[in-house]
């Protein structure tokens, strides 16, 4: 924790560490100005350091220099199909021109480096403009140990998404894990992995070599700290200071008593959105009329403070959504005494002999589709008032290979996922159906007919398999015909029940195009920026592609740090 008390002023206050947050913090003082990021959690990193840390930057500077080039027609045709428009508002308009530009700034004057996307398909590949590569970066990984004293200051992977502590990155890095067992070279990866680990473990006290999202907050949090921006942790801003019309700064509960603090070029709101304030999802999830029937895995302390304080200001709330949240399909992994903990189910939907069922049995939608669309399917099979749920349906051999939800594949036991209830197995499928409330009949006749088509590699029912992103959530080594499908027919079978969840909050504060809060007008409040979760969603309620939430709000941490500033920020054309 910083042993520094908080500036009576700054230039640019920012409340919240998250991507936007920290983005907004280290290009604002790389232009010149002096920022204080305020962080009601006690550590860094917010909800972008338990994420996958993937952005969605089409033309990126990394596709165009492996030769994957092209103008923003196709993009906007994608857009405009997806969030059935005639035209881009200026806010998304905004985001595709200045997006590449936020990643070359990066690659310019900070150590934040990238990775490339560029086999990494749009979500709906066949709608019009989609793309099967080369619009998404993600943060490539990082070594922690240039953050010395400060390495604890950051938010750590998320314990049941980790592995003994690991920070695990999608890609490359997550198939040597689940080849460990069946490859020499990933076995040779995975032992080194874990050896730095444990090394890292006990000189640290942590894991050092980050990847994913942890990557990019530690990156991020180097590049503040080297830019001399002040941090701190255990401030939770109060209210927000408004003077002569004007947002002036903020009051933050501290450690020691209250804290003032002054920004003479405005506030910026960054604190995640309301992915845990109960009465916002009563008012907003439909499917969660008392605010407790929904599961979000972000971190706890998003329960909407930007919301409270930019409405105290007199800013507006855009509602008007396709969706309010990030749907995703959680299970609930029990934890001791406490609540149970959201696990969000997004690689091995996508897995060759894993099939989804509702309480009849039957399947909903493709499996291997984007968490999003999965879940406004599962929430069309249920009537209003009635829960929603659903089951994840998979044999022996799927389970031991790819793992089920936070059971891990062979060699980690099972016993405990068993024993806690949160893993079903059954020697056949009627008693795995009965130990489920499954309808028995229905689950034998599904998976019958699942079967029948899943040999030849065809999945008429739902079109498992058809698009690009289907194939890349599918096992590329399967020997069958699509990547995406086997038949469910070893035992015995597991089940691991499945709830709605989200990785965040759409619904939020509205902006415009330099990232300013608006009022029920569609003026700007004054001195009053807003970005991340807390912004209303530029898609619209809508999910084109993985990183449609850290893409914008990077680029509106740059847009926004270059208007406090009073610069233009280049173009990346």
């Amino acid at each position: 924790m910083s042993k520094d008390s908080p500036p009576a002023h700054c230039d640019l206050l920012v409340i919240g560490s998250g991507a936007a947050g920290l983005n907004t913090a280290v290009t604002a003082a790389q232009l010149g100005l002096q920022a204080v990021v305020a962080e009601k959690a006690e550590r860094f990193g917010g909800t972008t350091a338990w994420s996958g840390g993937w952005m969605w930057v089409p033309r990126n500077p990394l596709a165009r220099a492996a030769g994957i080039v092209e103008d923003l027609g196709p993009v906007r045709r994608y857009l405009q199909h997806l969030l059935a428009v005639d035209a881009l508002s200026p806010a998304l308009e905004a985001f595709l021109v200045h997006a590449p530009g936020m990643v070359q700034f990066h690659l310019q004057h900070t150590a934040l480096r990238f990775i490339d996307g560029n086999t990494i398909p749009d979500f709906h590949g066949d709608a019009p403009g989609a793309r099967s590569g080369g619009r998404s970066v993600c943060a490539a990984p990082f070594d922690a140990r240039v953050l010395g004293v400060h390495l604890h200051r950051l938010r750590p992977p998320r314990d049941i998404l980790s592995f003994m502590g690991l920070s695990v990155g999608g890609g490359a890095d997550l198939r040597h894990f689940l080849r460990a067992t069946r490859a020499a070279d990933s076995a040779v990866y995975v032992a080194r992995r874990l050896a730095r680990q444990a090394w890292d473990t006990w000189r640290h006290g942590r894991g050092t070599l980050l990847m994913a999202g942890n990557a990019l907050a530690g990156a991020l949090l180097h590049g503040a700290l080297e830019r001399g921006v002040r941090l701190f942790e255990n401030h939770a801003a109060q209210r927000l200071l408004v003077e002569r019309g004007r947002v002036a700064g903020a009051v933050f509960g501290a450690p020691n008593g209250p804290v003032e603090i002054r920004a003479a070029h405005g506030v910026v709101l960054a604190c995640g959105g309301f992915a845990h304030d109960a009465a916002r999802q009563a008012a907003w999830f439909a499917h969660a009329p008392t605010g407790r029937e929904h599961w979000s895995a972000a971190p706890p302390e998003n329960t909407g403070d930007g919301l409270r304080l930019a409405e105290a200001a007199g800013a507006a709330l855009d509602t008007a959504l396709a969706d309010a949240g990030a749907w995703a399909p959680v299970s609930l992994v029990p934890r001791g005494d406490g609540p149970p903990a959201a696990y969000p189910h997004l690689v091995e939907r996508g897995k060759p002999g894993l099939i989804a069922v509702d309480s009849r049995g039957e399947r909903f939608a493709d499996e291997a589709g984007n968490y999003h669309s999965f879940m406004r399917a599962l929430f069309a099979r249920h009537a209003p008032g009635v829960p929603v749920a659903a089951w994840l349906i998979a044999d022996h051999r799927f389970q031991r290979r790819f793992g089920l939800g936070h059971s891990k594949p062979w060699p980690m036991p099972l016993g405990e996922s068993i024993a806690s209830g949160y893993l079903q197995r059954a020697p056949t499928l009627e008693s795995l159906a009965r130990r489920c409330g499954i309808d028995a009949e229905g689950l034998r006749r599904t998976v019958d007919a699942f079967n029948h088509d899943a040999r030849r590699g065809e999945d008429p029912a739902f079109g498992r398999g058809r698009t690009p992103y289907d194939r890349m959530q599918g096992d590329a080594e399967h020997t069958g015909p699509n990547p995406c499908i086997a038949p469910i027919e070893r035992p015995p079978y597991y089940a691991v029940k499945i709830v709605p969840g989200s990785l965040g909050t759409f619904a939020g504060v509205a902006a415009d195009a330099q990232g300013r809060a608006l009022d029920g007008a569609g003026r700007p409040v004054p001195g009053l920026y807003v970005a991340g979760n807390d912004m209303a969603s530029v898609m619209r309620g809508h999910y084109p592609s993985g990183g449609i939430t850290l893409g914008p709000a990077m680029t509106f941490g740059h847009l926004i740090a270059h208007h406090a500033a009073g610069r233009t920020p280049a173009r990346f054309d």
